[in-house]
Order: C-alpha cells, then structure tokens, then sequence
C-alpha cells in the first residue's frame, strides 16, 4: 500500500494492528498506559491514518487537549444502537465527569464509585428503585471496552468500587448529546408515570 511507503515492516505491522484496534474501539487514550504508545504511533502517522481509514469510509479525529483519538463514520458505519439502561448510565458518566473535573486539577483523573452512579441515576428520579447489578455491570463491561473507563476494583456489586472515567466520554458524550439525552429522559420519565397511573408497567 501506498500509505506505507518507507514504513519498517515492525511499523507496517504495527499500522495494520492499531487500525484494527481502532475498528473495534473507536477511540485511543494517551491517559489508558495498554494504549498509550497506540495513541503516540498514531500522532507520527497521523496522515497515514487519516488517507487509509478514509477510504474506508471513516473520519479520524484526535484531539491532543483531551488526550483523545475517535474513529467516527460520517456514512454511519458500525453504530451501536445502545439500550435504554446504557443510554442513561453513559449520561451519568459524562455529568459525573463534569462534576468531579470541577473538583480537580487539570492533570488529576477522575475517579468515580458505583454508588455515586447509583445517587446520580435516583436524583434523575427515572425509576424508584436503582439499577440492578447485572445492568450496571453489563453497561459497564461496555464502555470499558470502548476506552471510555476502566475498572479499578473487580467486585461490581461493592457500592465503594470505583470506575475511572476517560477524557474520551467528552468525545463520546457531547454537550448536544447531553441535551437531546436529557429531552428523552423527560419523555421516558413522562411515559413511566403514564403507566404507573394505568397500573401498567414494562418489564425489566
């Protein structure tokens, strides 16, 4: 390929593994230590990466303040419908985000517990009773695989375990995002009581 003309064979091996990885991520984080030399490796090949993802139909778009590199489709390629329950937690990640980053320094990670997300996700008043172990780990699992937190405690079912938040939510989550989120929590907030007042419920 012409993209990696007077690349290393190390580096065009290097080049083939990084796409692939960003294929399956969609995002690098120079603050995530297993992907910071990927998040480097793509800065020195930047154009590279930018020609070859192109044609395959994919934007790159890094972000050097934030730390942050997102593979976007501006053709819609590979979106994840999220769930309703996963849709609602990532939200809570990226307020929680803003809300501790006022708490910080620039250069401090943020840090945050599962029972901070629990107290958050009551305060939206969307249901009254919290969210169950399996949904929080399953929603969880999810966005750690989409370098958009990492776990740093094994035990999901301990309030106290905490969750690291990436700069990558503020790329994921965008304050319009926030927005349009908030709207529909208002017409799922609005449907619930409908319910509850015809003694109708949906299933869990």
């Amino acid at each position: 390929m012409e993209y990696l003309e007077g690349m290393l064979q190390k580096e065009k091996d290097n080049f083939s593994r990084v796409c692939n990885r960003l294929l399956g991520t969609c995002f690098l984080c120079k603050g995530n230590q297993n992907t910071k030399a990927d998040y480097y490796f793509v800065l020195k090949y930047r154009k590279e990466f930018k020609e070859y993802l192109g044609v395959l139909g994919y934007r790159l778009e890094i972000n050097e303040e934030y730390g942050v590199i997102q593979l976007t489709s501006p053709r819609g390629y590979n979106r994840m419908n999220l769930k309703l329950y996963d849709s609602i937690v990532l939200l809570i990640l990226r307020i929680l985000y803003d809300e501790k980053k006022r708490e910080l320094s620039a250069i401090e990670e943020v840090i945050v517990n599962l029972g901070d997300i629990q107290d958050k996700f009551v305060s939206l008043n969307i249901r009254d009773r919290l969210i169950d172990k399996g949904t929080m780990r399953n929603s969880l699992s999810l966005f750690r695989r989409f370098q958009l937190i990492e776990l740093l405690d094994k035990n999901l079912g301990n309030e106290e375990s905490r969750v690291l938040i990436y700069n990558s939510i503020l790329m994921a989550v965008r304050v319009e995002d926030i927005k349009q989120a908030y709207e529909k929590l208002l017409i799922y907030r609005k449907g619930k009581n409908t319910d509850e007042e015809t003694g109708e419920d949906e299933a869990d």
